[in-house]
């Protein structure tokens, strides 16, 4: 990236961590479980909900709960049950024909980030009827409120119960893009560990690797905050000693308690202090192959932190201190690689990979605009790319590329 472009990038990315304090982010209140859930929606005097999940889920029979509840308690509940792994503008659009069918007045989002994703998008098409969702996609486009929205994340991962994004998928273009704006940071998160027993591990394993690098992104960025730090720092501390756990012994509740914690806590971090090109890398595998996005990051992660070099040695120093992983007295370059090493190994233990075998060497050139256009100016990261850069990631993620990234440590 040549230097002008740089002073572009960080002068926006100032601009943004100078007005942090002023800009109206906000965390959902947390809803302890089913039971507490028809007082909040009595509150709120709300009468109708549409519940938007998919159908994994359904069969799982991961929202009886909630159901047999809101149905004790005379509240309608219509239910949208086909939302896919990177929701689609065709989910949207068909939610919002139940929503509108039902005289619907509000919207629980059940499920991962794919979910909830769809939820938000849905009510920014009924904050905003005569505008598509690609017009409302970007940064702050998004100003009118949306529907009452209430998060039940089934996976501890994403993080999406406490964001400001939504990321949509585009059946036409195959694009994803994300829509970034304060109303869609739901009003409640209901956290209910019961619901990520059933997981299979590759899910917990993949979304809890999610959290992890939400964490990780948001504190190795330029724009964090007393807060965010703290918050990132929490997650770590959680990740690190209740994944394996809940990946290996999914029926430990109190493992999966605080994985739902560390997801929470994460994206409280990184809704504020942003991400990085872990995550504009694996939007743009998601979008092209419908890789998972966990799944992605799981295996992005290390090859970017790497990539940094030492320029991040300090903050992983403290990440590692909070993994247990190195003392005060480690050295940095030491205490960062170990942190590193660690996620490499927690990815081989639970069987994620280190290549993504859908890319194909026509479409890298394509993805890496796709990658530089969402990263660059918005996210704090260490250290700038552009996107023929950011080629160098995709030929290193292709199985057929022999010339695997060096840990430069």
């Amino acid at each position: 990236m040549n230097i002008f472009e740089k002073i572009f990038c960080r002068v926006f990315q100032t601009g943004f961590k100078v007005a942090i304090p002023v800009m109206p982010y906000r965390q959902p209140v947390i809803i302890d479980g089913f039971e507490n859930l028809p007082s909040i929606i009595n509150k709120e005097k709300v009468h109708k909900g549409l519940l938007v999940t998919d159908q994994s889920i359904m069969k799982l029979g991961l929202t009886d709960g909630l159901q047999k509840i809101l149905k004790d308690n005379n509240i309608p509940l219509f239910i949208y049950d086909k939302t896919v792994p990177n929701p689609t503008t065709q989910n949207v659009e068909d939610a919002l024909s139940i929503y509108k069918e039902n005289n619907c007045d509000f919207i629980i989002g059940f499920g991962g980030g794919s979910s909830m994703d769809c939820a938000k998008a849905l009510g920014v098409r009924l904050a905003y009827p005569k505008k598509t969702l690609r017009q409302k996609g970007g940064i702050l486009k998004v100003l009118k409120p949306i529907p009452l929205l209430i998060a039940v994340p089934t996976t501890a991962g994403t993080g999406s119960e406490t964001t400001l994004a939504s990321i949509i998928r585009d059946v036409e273009t195959k694009e994803k893009y994300a829509i970034m704006s304060f109303p869609l940071i739901p009003r409640y998160a209901l956290l209910e560990p019961q619901v990520t027993v059933s997981l299979p591990k590759h899910i917990t394993s993949t979304t809890g690797m999610d959290a992890l690098t939400h964490a990780v992104e948001a504190f190795i960025g330029n724009s964090t905050t007393k807060k965010t730090r703290y918050y990132a720092k929490h997650a770590v501390n959680l990740i690190f000693n209740n994944l394996d756990t809940a990946v290996f012994t999914g029926d430990n509740i109190e493992a999966r308690k605080n994985m739902l914690k560390a997801s929470f806590y994460a994206g409280c971090a990184f809704t504020v202090s942003y991400v990085g090109y872990v995550h504009a890398i694996a939007h743009s595998l998601g979008g092209e192959y419908n890789v998972p996005h966990g799944l992605a990051n799981a295996i992005i992660l290390p090859m970017i932190l790497k990539a940094y070099g030492h320029k991040i040695d300090k903050k992983l120093k403290t990440l590692a201190i909070e993994a247990g992983l190195a003392t005060s007295t480690t050295p940095q370059a030491e205490a960062a690689a170990s942190f590193i090493k660690s996620i490499e190994e927690k990815n081989k233990s639970y069987g994620i990979g280190t290549t993504i075998p859908e890319i194909k060497a026509e479409d890298i050139s394509r993805l890496a605009k796709h990658a530089a256009k969402e990263a660059n100016p918005l996210y704090p990261v260490p250290i700038l790319w552009n996107a023929k850069e950011l080629e160098h990631f995709y030929k290193a993620l292709s199985p057929a590329d022999e010339s695997r990234m060096k840990p430069d440590r």
